[in-house]
């Protein structure tokens, strides 16, 4: 084979930071802090404290493969440590710390992390785990704050202590560049052991036109967390693209949001349905708009329709997308092709509603029971793999878990069930382990839900199986209220109902305060199916 004759130059997640210093040397990162103040400065200023970051890691010891965790909110500081951490060949180890506190210890020992940078925020949350943590693990804290902990010193003292005279290493591309771990809502955590390779392939398929696209015109503020699969790969994309970013720190109520989106500029925004549900019902309750917000990215969870429409009211376009930590996480988008524009509203509708159609990079395919391929018709259901320089190929040190997830032609099981259309367009019926089995027909939970947000007294929804002497399961909706409503019983059937056969509509609908979540924003079935185990409908 004849070898082409270019550069050989390797894809290192330095390449993002040390082009926006370059070419975007002006461009602000602006961010509200946890200690209150907003900080705003440039990418060249942020570059430049990157490499003292760094310099300071191989001071402390820090060797190429080490993981270095962060336990930290988004910040620029949370930024520098993405791009110090990875860019001299250590791993960026990002801690959700909303999960439980048996998952947390887990993720730090089966990572055998070397180093913490700790936000003052969850000093309680360490100081009460820090018995079970590594021996040898050592923290740096990112804010001053009164611990009994044992420290290194504060993040700042480091960084004031270098100078910014540091040349980025060069190194194998594929060398392990960040590590996340899954929520853990089926078993322990699974690593996730992103390369510098797949990080950027990743980030450049993310900025795709019809994906999570954004330009050097654009002002982004990724409310999806830091320690959530990397943000949606935003720490890589905007600097990449020499985007404005703006992190929200610790405060993602709809009051903040919608003064640092005002103050700001800011055209796209990042996160889970919960917190495009909440940021509507601020402007609605206090009868606010935005003037620069021109599209929101939505993930982690299907988007209502009611919800989709609510932007679209306020000209605002919702792009749904859909992916797991194992993909990135980016693997489909909702975007609309040339030819859909023709179609009615109610048909567009409808496509952007789906999950979407791959980015460049990511195979889907569906299969049956047996493992045979099934077809793509838009009709036909079977359990969805995909595959893909940025999809996973194995769990950090997890030979069982990889063993029943990815097939050794690399093809990865996602455990969803869903359609795929001739377009490649992705419609999800239900994880595998969701999907409501009655009588041995499937009811899709995710239907039903959505559904259910139509109704103007729900705020959330959710639909677990419940155990049936005839039928084996049936569907149970679980809803909370939105501010001074009381949904009832009969009303939301009824709404059902014009949707639903009468086989599929649930048995009983529960009014309840609040619907557990998981770190990440996606309601926490396993807790609902335990809360329910025992239920029994009156009739």
């Amino acid at each position: 084979m004849l070898r082409g004759l270019m550069g050989d130059q390797p894809l290192l997640v330095s390449m993002c930071i040390r082009h926006a210093a370059r070419n975007h040397a002006d461009t602000e990162i602006v961010s509200r802090t946890v200690e209150g103040p907003i900080h705003r400065y440039t990418y060249a200023e942020a570059e430049q404290r990157a490499r003292r970051a760094a310099k300071a890691l191989l001071r402390l010891g820090v060797a190429p493969g080490d993981r270095v965790a962060t336990m930290a909110w988004n910040t620029y500081r949370h930024f520098e440590l993405y791009h110090a951490i990875s860019g001299i060949g250590a791993v960026c180890h990002t801690i959700n710390p909303v999960l439980s506190d048996e998952q947390i210890v887990y993720i730090f020992n089966h990572a055998a992390d070397r180093l913490l940078f700790l936000e003052s925020t969850f000093v309680p949350l360490i100081e009460r785990l820090r018995p079970q943590l590594p021996a040898d693990l050592r923290i740096v804290l990112l804010g001053e704050a009164e611990t009994s902990l044992a420290t290194v010193g504060l993040y700042e003292d480091l960084v004031a202590a270098e100078t910014d005279t540091f040349d980025w290493p060069q190194f194998d591309e594929r060398s392990a560049s960040a590590l996340c771990y899954t929520s853990g809502t089926t078993g322990k955590p699974k690593g996730v052991l992103y390369s510098h390779r797949s990080t950027m392939l990743h980030a450049l398929g993310a900025s795709l036109p019809g994906a999570l696209a954004m330009s050097a015109a654009d002002v982004v503020c990724p409310v999806v967390p830091m320690f959530h699969v990397c943000a949606w790969a935003t720490p890589y994309t905007a600097p990449m693209n020499g985007t404005k970013l703006v992190y929200p720190g610790p405060k993602l109520d709809g009051a903040s949001l919608y003064e640092l989106f005002e103050a700001e500029g800011v055209t796209l925004g990042l996160g889970v349905p919960t917190v495009w549900l909440n940021f509507h019902n601020y402007l609605r309750d206090n009868n606010k708009n935005v003037t620069t917000l021109r599209g929101v990215a939505s993930g982690g969870s299907a988007i209502p329709r009611s919800l989709l429409q609510a932007y679209e009211a306020r000209g605002v376009v919702m792009l749904h997308a859909w992916g797991m930590t194992e993909m990135s996480p980016l693997g489909t988008t909702a975007a609309l092709k040339a030819k859909h524009l023709r179609l009615d509203h109610e048909e567009q509708m409808r496509i952007r509603l789906t999950q979407g159609r791959p980015v460049l990079g990511v195979e889907t395919k569906i299969i049956d029971g047996n493992g045979k391929a099934l077809p793509h018709d838009g009709k036909t259901v079977g359990e969805l793999l995909v595959r893909g320089p940025w999809i996973t190929s194995a769990y950090y040190n997890d030979e069982e878990a990889t063993r029943k997830a990815v097939e050794p032609d690399g093809w990865f099981h996602t455990g969803d069930v869903a359609s795929i259309d001739p377009d490649g367009y992705i419609q999800l019926t239900d994880r595998l382990k969701d999907v409501i089995k009655s009588g041995g027909e499937w009811i899709s939970s995710i239907d039903l839900e959505n559904a259910a947000m139509a109704h103007e007294g729900v705020a959330e929804a959710a639909v677990i199986a419940i155990s049936h002497p005839k039928w084996g399961e049936r569907p149970l909706l679980l809803v909370t209220a939105r501010a001074g409503s009381r949904p009832g019983h009969d009303d939301i059937i009824a709404l059902l109902a014009k949707r639903f056969p009468k086989w599929m509509l649930p048995d009983d609908v529960v009014v309840l305060d609040e619907l557990p979540h998981t770190g990440t924003g996606k309601v926490l079935k396993s807790r609902l199916r335990e809360m329910f185990a025992d239920y029994k409908v009156n009739v």
